[in-house]
């Protein structure tokens, strides 16, 4: 047994997939399938009940998983122990973000980051929402920055600044001109959304619901996995989208997408630096502070 083959298996329980588990972890599947294996020829036991959609922990599996990550915690506090003892801040991290701060704000402020921390190696990932907490919290990213809270994550919230949303239309749209308008004239509009877990989305629906409407009962003709991708089915007048300020300004100044105001948007949606509940590196703990004062 040994600390690889604990990590792959968390991995496979947490996200209930081998290929997943790769995905995440950087490696092949047939390498997580061997690590799983060679794991469970040494403790004598089946670990994990491979099913035809998911994975399903054995009883002895279900006996293991707390004390793997236990000891995974216990190691990654070890780590930043001895970085503290060490004068020279240094080492790998790998950061999670959400969308919008992974696309336009953290490639900037890590640029700036690593030419103060030049030994100093940064992975920086991005998913949505849900998947930055899940990641802080297994231990799979030394920090993450994030577009909403995740309730009931084991992670530490710290807002650093905020983000613009803007309901945003085809130009020329009969709404783009209309000065006064309710949430509740858009339901019959063809809207492109987010994807579950996104936290563009999470902001959205609760603009959506402090005006009285359901986010259920939006007419969602699409749903996409990022920004620009919203900005171009908008633009190619397949419907309204609520989008990032950091995206949708550039299409609103070439005048290739129009934005509805008076609806409740545009809104600031914080942005949260999400912290694991364990003790940083010298490294984390420097990302932290910098990411604290640039934004």
């Amino acid at each position: 047994m040994n600390v690889s083959q604990l990590r792959t298996f968390v991995a496979v329980v947490d996200h209930r997939s081998f290929s997943e588990a790769g995905r995440i972890l950087g490696v092949s599947q047939p390498a997580v399938t061997m690590q799983i294996q060679a794991l469970e020829a040494d403790v004598g036991a089946t670990l994990l009940d491979r099913g035809y959609r998911k994975v399903e922990l054995t009883e002895a599996g279900r006996a293991l998983l707390p004390y793997a990550r236990r000891i995974l915690n216990e190691l990654d506090d070890a780590r930043g122990a001895l970085s503290a003892l060490s004068d020279v801040v240094g080492g790998r991290l790998t950061v999670a973000a959400s969308t919008t701060p992974g696309q336009y704000l953290l490639p900037r402020i890590l640029g700036s980051f690593l030419k103060e921390f030049p030994e100093v190696g940064v992975t920086l990932r991005v998913y949505d929402s849900a998947d930055v907490v899940t990641h802080v919290e297994e231990g799979e990213a030394d920090l993450g920055m994030s577009g909403a809270e995740v309730h009931g994550a084991r992670v530490h919230y710290e807002q650093l600044g905020s983000d613009d949303l803007l309901l945003i239309c085809p130009p020329g749209h009969k709404l783009a001109s209309r000065p006064k308008l309710a949430f509740a004239d858009l339901t019959d509009e063809p809207f492109i959304v987010r994807e579950a877990g996104s936290g563009t989305r999470m902001a959205a629906e609760d603009v959506i619901r402090s005006s009285g409407v359901e986010p259920s009962e939006l007419k969602v003709v699409m749903e996409l996995g990022t920004n620009e991708a919203i900005v171009s089915a908008v633009e190619g007048g397949m419907g309204l989208g609520i989008v990032s300020a950091q995206v949708a300004d550039k299409a609103i100044g070439l005048g290739t997408v129009a934005q509805i105001a008076g609806v409740g948007f545009p809104v600031a949606r914080p942005l949260f630096l999400v912290l694991p509940r364990r003790t940083l590196t010298r490294a984390s703990e420097a990302l932290a502070n910098h990411l604290r004062g640039a934004l």
